[in-house]
């Protein structure tokens, strides 16, 4: 019987000293696979058969140890493992990396995955997708302004490249410059500034300062479009220092108003030159020639989108023909308190499992970051792989000459009577 157990232990280490080379070969075969994972296999010994047990000692003797012979060994854990791969930049922009613990939520047929696999591309109906599966990138979409929703949901990573920045209307124009001191009364200055109604149409209004007296001046506003309403005409004073004192407008009016003409609303702009004792705005000063110009205007016209990118927090940025920005979406990613545990499904896409927990959809910038412009290789160590790849071979070998000398001895045995 003694024989049998050898002969029995000899096969279990060969089956798995083949299994050990059957993971490392496909360690290997995916060395360079984005975003691989490799694995690890571990042994334990299988039951022990007991000859004797133990006794404990008593008053006269000692304790004995039990006699136990192992009758071979068994494979403990095939283990994935998901320690970081090195990031390669490729410097374009919708290849994706992840560093940290972090997966890429991705749904293919209608179910969801998880991958590290970053080459995404944009297909016809907008979805940035992986080219090699089909398989459609989730996370989420903002809403018209702009904004991110709250919670874990997550849906299918559109682009719309139709969407329209809206036109936004003057409301407030800064003024800069300034007014010369030795100016005469009578002597005047005109600053042009193009404003923009609520349909993104520019409008060009002139403010036109004249002396009256030292320190002080007028202003006028004129247009050639639209009807101007209330705010046309005011008046500024100066400090003997040439700070702004005052800024007025005539008539007891608050600001600038105009109707377009164009069927567009009504325009209510805030004249800003300045903050009064500051030298800041316009200012007057004997050193320098009359010259005010308009310094920024807080309106726009439409705009649609010219260029869109990915940056390091997964936002996806619009930048629209009126140099406005907004963002679109952002690339989520899902965590796991056991990733070790999640089922391999093929082309480098995983599955929960019961004991890799749920998923927790995290944003780029904790414990998982995304990197734009790169994309992450395998985690295998070649050298490590090719060591392991002797260890197996050797045990192999051993194992197979425990079989062929139990053999041999078995042989023997029946050589025994003749």
């Amino acid at each position: 019987m003694g024989f049998l157990r050898s002969l029995s232990a000899g096969v279990t280490g060969l089956r798995n000293n083949t299994l050990m080379m059957d993971v490392i070969g496909n360690n290997v075969a995916n060395i360079n696979t984005i975003g691989f994972k490799g694995s690890r296999i571990t042994f334990s010994d299988m039951f022990s058969q007991t000859l004797r047990g133990a006794s404990s000692p008593t008053g006269t003797s000692g304790g004995t140890n039990p006699m136990q012979v192992g009758l071979g060994a068994s494979i403990n854990s095939l283990d994935l493992m998901f320690t970081q791969g090195s990031i390669e930049g490729t410097s374009r922009p919708l290849d994706l990396a992840i560093t940290g613990n972090g997966f890429f939520a991705v749904k293919s047929n209608g179910k969801q995955y998880y991958t590290r696999v970053g080459t995404f591309d944009r297909d016809s109906a907008g979805n940035l997708y992986l080219p090699g599966t089909g398989a459609i990138l989730q996370g989420k979409l903002a809403n018209a302004a702009g904004v991110i929703p709250t919670g874990s949901t997550l849906v299918d990573m559109k682009i719309d490249l139709d969407r329209k920045s809206p036109a936004k209307a003057t409301t407030v124009a800064y003024f800069a410059g300034n007014l010369n001191a030795k100016a005469k009364p009578g002597d005047s200055t005109t600053a042009g500034i193009d404003v923009f109604d609520s349909q993104g149409n520019p409008i060009t209004l002139e403010m036109t300062f004249t002396n009256t007296e030292p320190n002080k001046w007028t202003w006028s506003m004129s247009s050639a479009t639209g009807t101007i309403n209330a705010g046309q005409t005011g008046t500024i004073e100066f400090n003997p220092d040439g700070t702004l004192k005052q800024f007025a407008y005539d008539g007891g009016a608050t600001n600038f108003q105009m109707t377009t003409g164009l069927g567009t609303s009504d325009l209510a702009i805030d004249l800003n030159i300045g903050t009064p004792n500051m030298q800041s705005g316009v200012t007057q000063n004997y050193s320098s020639t009359s010259e005010v110009r308009n310094k920024s205007q807080d309106g726009w016209a439409a705009g649609t989108v010219s260029s869109w990118e990915i940056d390091k927090n997964g936002y996806v940025n619009a930048k629209f023909s009126n140099n406005k920005m907004l963002v679109l979406g952002q690339v989520m990613m899902a965590e796991f308190n056991n990733p070790a545990g999640l089922v391999k499904c093929g082309d480098s896409m995983y599955d929960i499992s019961g004991n890799s927990g749920s998923p927790v959809i995290v944003a780029s910038g904790g414990t998982s970051n995304i990197n734009v412009g790169a994309l992450e290789g395998s985690n295998v160590d070649l050298p490590e792989e090719f060591t392991k790849m002797i260890v197996a071979q050797r045990g192999f070998q051993s194992n197979a000459r425990v079989i062929t000398t139990s053999d041999e001895i078995l042989n023997e045995v029946v050589n025994l009577k003749r």
